[in-house]
């Protein structure tokens, strides 16, 4: 099913994008070796993952996010060099993705949101507190944003649409963090995790933002109101332990996939409702150290 979104003043009238809602994209990470492959799911659906493409580079550590139609990767590393490398695929159409630009700084360990418009990287190793962006929908190099509470890696992001989160991670793994993602500044405090943790994976309905695995090598998820400051609560467990996961949305059902100790499973929870996981299907390999975007 093919969605679509206003653009314009206010994100009312103006021209339509297409949204490929019900697809969630998963890219690079490592199994063995540094994958270059992106493969996708139908998020509505249960099932195991099918071949979209390649990343330009293979590399583990990226970060991915998405205006709805176009999805972007950024960063990680291949072997000792850490990447600034900006690639780029359209949703709705399986192939290979196409270089965008540069972050501001090579890092890996990263963190991406958006607001529909606008893609933000915060974070990355070796413990930054770098925020950039980029517009999605036009390539060119990143921009200085601003800068976390917090410098660190391993940590998560998601958005309401208007405010982006950055929850966990290296150094203090309880800070949440937050920014207006339509304006530039430093990030601000917003809470804690129920539980200290890095390598953890995030992901949203709108109003709900999620927090699912991380070290040491947990199974914990716990939920946020983003509209709202104030600490995690308790949602339930991932159907595995793991950190270094990937998770991503339609809107409605979140999942989360992949992560350490080199696991393929992907699973699944509906935002909205608190509980535990319920297993989705498997990605193509075993691999950890991913990220996942989709058109929702």
């Amino acid at each position: 099913m093919l969605w679509s979104k206003a653009i314009g003043a206010g994100g009312a009238g103006g021209a339509t994008v297409p949204l490929f809602g019900p697809r969630g994209v998963f890219g690079g990470g490592f199994s063995n070796q540094f994958v270059i492959a992106t493969e996708y799911i139908t998020i509505a659906n249960t099932g195991n993952v099918v071949s979209f493409g390649n990343l330009t580079v293979a590399r583990a550590f990226p970060t991915a996010t998405s205006d709805g139609s176009r999805g972007v990767f950024g960063g990680g590393n291949k072997s000792a060099p850490v990447l600034n490398t900006i690639d780029y695929i359209t949703i709705a159409t399986l192939g290979d993705a196409i270089d965008f630009g540069d972050l501001t700084a090579a890092r890996r360990m990263l963190a991406a949101t958006s607001d529909g418009s606008r893609g933000v990287f915060g974070g990355g190793d070796v413990s930054s507190s770098t925020i950039d962006y980029i517009t999605i929908a036009t390539t060119g190099n990143a921009i200085d944003f601003g800068d976390l509470t917090v410098a660190r890696s391993l940590l998560a992001a998601t958005s309401n649409g208007p405010r982006g989160v950055f929850g966990g991670g290296s150094a203090i793994g309880s800070t949440i963090d937050y920014i207006t993602i339509a304006t530039t500044g430093n990030a601000i405090d917003f809470g804690d995790l129920t539980v200290d943790r890095s390598g953890v994976a995030a992901t949203s309905n709108g109003p709900r933002g999620v927090f699912g695995g991380g070290s040491a090598i947990g199974s914990t998820i716990d939920y946020i109101t983003i509209a709202t400051l104030g600490n995690a609560i308790d949602f339930g467990d991932l159907t595995v332990a793991r950190q270094w996961a990937a998770a991503t949305s339609d809107g409605s059902r979140g999942v989360f996939g992949g992560g350490f100790s080199a696991t393929n499973t992907i699973d699944y929870i509906t935002i909205a409702t608190p509980g535990n996981a319920f297993d989705f299907g498997d990605l193509s390999q075993s691999k950890y150290g991913l990220a996942a975007t989709s058109g929702g």
